[in-house]
């Protein structure tokens, strides 16, 4: 029997290392641990002495059991063509792919392998597989560019890179093997490359080095055994897409990730036998690790998997991929969000979103306008939203409001987890009770990033030297509930003469304007006041900026939030710099409005923006 969620809520406060030693015994080990927690302020071990797999925890479980015949994975590519793998099927393929690493390329526990590949089920067998076998994955999204994903397989010194002959992305080839091969064109470590064919397009082989999956996969043994982990031994390194400096290797590790992501997965969405469960989150971010792969499948849950854009070929795509799969939980980003809403109802309104029982928001704060379109456009104003506050270094959730317990409140994650301590505070490390300050989980929990690669000291000054807790990088705000607002990085936050004002403060007001779609707000230098704002709109489809919009545009968010916060300059725009993921390229925004050089645009789901934008800039500005 499930317990009830205040159950839950008063065991954790009761004795919170006996609710994460209660949650542990959900999975299955191989060896129990003596010791739920040794923390070594910054350093935790979870479920000390404890032993178990991961790959075993997401499908060796399932087998015998009715969840074996059960689809694992639905699949649609942005063709139209449909695969789906029962739990059977997909273990049998990851036994298969674990076979071909230990026997022929002698991938052993430890070993780093990169994976580079489109959003399709070989992406799922290959993170397995090496679970299966103990060899810590990197997943590098495959929007990355040939440098980005260098700079990757250096840092961790991975020995194999698994990837495609290609993608989809908006009818276009995204040339993977290309560019995996243009990114070892200056590095000697990676001996092996093994190349999956999934748009059957020719593609260079370099003999002794890249073979085919295909053939190996026909040939391999339907069954490896799995390695027996430490809890504390490292499941796989994810690397943050930081906008400058050198990219930072998360370390997260098996046994304490996989309690949360299982735990979270189920509290949070509810988690059904019948449900369709579609995160749209691609596997090369953390979202995708734990809410596609590692949470779902420990949960025996059915998983809808997309690879494509949600624009192609129509703007209603994922309108009628939930229409015709039966999708009952959508979990996105309020970026997707706003450029459907921008794009008009009419394209939700021709399909039936009936099977849509629970929505999910994820990656960056959601602004209230969005917030209200999305629960009564798509969730037809009976679904609940989970606005879930978490980051690659936290490894899952761990603030929100959970579905059909907690009130919900647009703009507000909510409150934090069973389990999760976390408090707002002020620089002086005093808590906030209600009101802005500073975001912090002040006990350890058992996903938290154990590390760096390779960097010990980084890992202490960049979320240990702030606070005496571990300090989140957000700004955030309690009310007189408790339910917390994520107001946004505090390096987003401008000081304007004197004043710090939030960047998502001012986006949210910005886009609570009737007719603009979405907003994203930097600053630049400013002599008097130490930074103006300067806020890059654009506007729901079929919207016409007056002649006075800017103005009035300028007033109304002085009116929500104070004369201090009214932007110098608004620049329109027919979309904003964001990667394929959808996340904004605030940095690109901020040299181009400084005449700077954009840098890296590699990961740009559009380069060409950037020229545009530049001359938007140049006119808005050169006219005051």
């Amino acid at each position: 029997m499930t317990p009830s969620i205040t159950t839950l809520y008063q065991a954790a406060q009761d004795d919170r290392l006996g609710f994460w030693d209660a949650q542990a015994k959900t999975l299955v080990w191989d060896t129990p641990w003596h010791t739920v927690l040794d923390w070594q302020k910054p350093h935790a071990k979870w479920f000390v002495g404890g032993r178990l797999n991961a790959s075993v925890n997401c499908l060796d479980r399932h087998l015998g059991t009715p969840t074996a015949n059960k689809n694992a994975l639905i699949w649609e590519g942005e063709d139209g063509s449909v695969q789906t793998y029962s739990y059977a099927r997909l273990a049998e393929e990851v036994n298969r792919f674990a076979h071909v690493l230990t026997t022929t390329f002698h991938v052993k526990k430890g070993d780093r392998v990169t994976i580079y590949m489109p959003l399709i089920p070989q992406l799922v067998v290959a993170v397995l597989a090496c679970a299966r076998i103990g060899a810590i994955h990197s997943v590098v999204f495959g929007g990355f560019s040939a440098l980005s994903l260098r700079d990757r397989i250096e840092d961790c010194g991975s020995k194999l890179v698994i990837t495609a002959d290609g993608g989809r992305r908006r009818g276009q080839v995204v040339p993977l093997k290309s560019i995996v091969d243009e990114a070892l064109s200056t590095i000697d470590t990676v001996q092996d490359v093994i190349v999956v064919s999934h748009l059957g397009i020719e593609v260079p082989l370099q003999s002794g080095r890249d073979v085919l999956y295909e053939p190996l996969m026909a040939k391999a043994s339907p069954y490896c055994p799995p390695q027996s982990m430490d809890s504390e031994d490292p499941l796989f390194i994810l690397y943050t897409s930081g906008t400058t400096g050198k990219p930072k290797g998360i370390v997260h590790t098996t046994g304490g990730y996989l309690t949360h992501a299982a735990f979270s997965t189920k509290l949070v969405f509810d988690l059904q036998p019948e449900d369709i469960y579609w995160c749209t989150a691609d596997i090369g971010w953390i979202t995708g690790h734990t809410y596609v792969v590692y949470g779902p499948l420990a949960n025996g849950a059915t998983v809808f998997l997309y690879e494509g854009s949600p624009d192609y070929p129509d703007k209603d795509r994922f309108w009628k991929l939930i229409d015709t799969h039966k999708v009952s939980i959508f979990y996105t980003a309020p970026t997707a969000i706003r450029a459907c809403m921008k794009w008009g109802d009419h394209h939700p309104n021709a399909h039936d979103l009936s099977s849509l029982r629970l929505l999910g928001s994820v990656g960056e704060p959601i602004n209230p306008e969005a917030w209200r379109w999305y629960h009564k456009v798509i969730g037809n104003s009976r679904c609940p939203i989970v606005d879930t506050w978490w980051q690659t270094e936290t490894g899952g959730i761990m603030i929100t409001t959970l579905p059909g317990y907690h009130r919900m409140k647009p703009g507000y994650a909510g409150l934090p987890l069973p389990g999760i301590e976390a408090k707002i505070v002020g620089e002086d490390g005093s808590e906030v009770v209600v009101g802005k300050g500073l975001l912090t989980l002040n006990e350890p929990w058992p996903s938290m990033l154990r590390g760096i690669w390779g960097d010990p000291r980084r890992y202490e000054e960049v979320y240990w030297s702030t606070l005496p807790t571990y300090f989140a990088g957000d700004g955030a705000s309690k009310d007189q509930d408790g339910h917390v607002m994520i107001e946004g990085r505090v390096d987003d936050v401008l000081n304007v003469a004197g004043h710090r004002i939030g960047t998502m403060e001012v986006e949210s007001a910005l886009v609570d304007y009737n007719g603009v779609a979405e907003a994203a707000v930097v600053g630049v230098p400013d002599d008097i006041k130490g930074q103006a704002i300067v806020a890059f709109i654009t506007l729901k489809e079929g919207v016409v900026f007056a002649e006075d919009g800017a103005t009035l545009l300028k007033n109304w968010v002085a009116s929500r939030i104070g004369a201090i916060a009214r932007p110098t300059w608004i620049i329109l725009t027919p979309e904003l710099p964001k990667t394929r993921s959808g996340k904004i390229m605030r940095r690109v925004l901020k040299n181009s409005a400084q005449g700077l050089p954009a840098g890296d645009v590699s990961t740009l789901a559009n380069p060409d923006i950037v020229e545009l934008l530049r001359a938007q800039i140049s006119a808005t500005m050169n006219r005051l």
